[in-house]
């Protein structure tokens, strides 16, 4: 008997986003939700990376849904059902756009709740970002990253290595393989996908467009780097320069024990989302005593 692709009370859902439409996967919290969490997948996954399948613990889905959230996976502009209309992919502005447009269509469709907090891994980290620059939703409270930060520890390709091989593969995307359940890798053809080409191009120019769109981020923002995260220098160095070029008004950097980049398919991934959940309720609380005029 063959495993179900996604989580009980996990769906598959369509997105219009002003042109292609983008696939997502939809958990739905019983009751009004506390609040809509959006997760945006890296660069060579899809938005499965959210809802692992080796093991029942690595779900942001169905761990949102149980505390009371809505949380709405989504596939990005050249992954899942926008690939065949999207082959080469969108650059991040363009993304954060179709992003908008989606998600307001969304909030037409389905409560939101307190408001909307992004989850992001690894170049959705990029995006998430991005549009939080741009405007993005009023809505939106604040953002957890995971995976991505704004100097490279190794050389950006100009196309990302195959997730369980080629030039660095393993080693930079995984850390110790012990760090994952054993199916992860048996697994893999539901969250692996092709970096589509435009992207994995803009890739390269990350460090130089980060100050301007650091600059222009108005929410509070997590940070979070894996024990074992090779991608990105997350020394005290640049930690520190990170820190001083962000204009968040709340940031935190946070460490992952027993963890490689990809956070959200290992042991430490229920660790993770319990973390990044609590900075949802933080948020919520700040919004909430911004609105009624109360001292934080």
């Amino acid at each position: 008997m063959s495993r179900p692709h996604h989580s009980p009370g996990v769906r598959r859902i369509t997105l219009d986003a002003g042109g292609p439409h983008l696939s997502a996967l939809l958990a739905e919290a019983q009751g009004p939700p506390r609040a809509t969490v959006v997760a945006l997948h890296g660069g060579g996954m899809t938005a499965a990376y959210f809802d692992g399948q080796a093991h029942p613990s690595l779900s942001l889905l169905t761990l949102g849904a149980a505390l009371g959230c809505t949380v709405l996976a989504v596939d990005r502009p050249g992954y899942g059902e926008s690939a065949a209309a999207l082959p080469d992919g969108q650059p991040l502005a363009e993304q954060a756009t179709a992003l908008r447009h989606a998600l307001t269509g969304y909030g037409g469709r389905y409560p939101l709740g307190a408001g909307i907090f992004v989850v992001a891994h690894s170049y959705g980290g990029k995006l998430a970002l991005t549009a939080a620059a741009q405007g993005f939703h009023d809505d939106l409270v604040g953002i957890d990253i995971s995976g991505c930060g704004h100097r490279y520890a190794a050389p950006p390709p100009g196309e990302r290595p195959p997730p369980f091989g080629g030039h660095g593969g393993p080693r930079l995307n995984w850390g110790p393989l012990r760090l994952y359940p054993p199916d992860t890798f048996t697994l893999a053809g539901s969250v692996v996908a092709p970096m589509p080409l435009r992207e994995a191009a803009e890739a390269a120019r990350w460090e130089k467009t980060f100050p301007e769109v650091a600059a222009r981020v108005r929410v509070p923002v997590r940070l979070t780097f894996a024990e074992y995260e090779r991608w990105w220098r997350h020394d005290t160095e640049a930690v520190a320069e990170l820190t001083g070029l962000l204009a968040a008004p709340r940031l935190l950097i946070d460490r992952q024990p027993a963890a490689g980049h990809n956070i959200s398919l290992g042991w430490a991934a229920r660790a993770y989302h319990l973390r990044a959940l609590a900075f949802l309720e933080e948020c919520l609380q700040t919004r909430t005593a911004e609105i009624d005029g109360r001292p934080m």
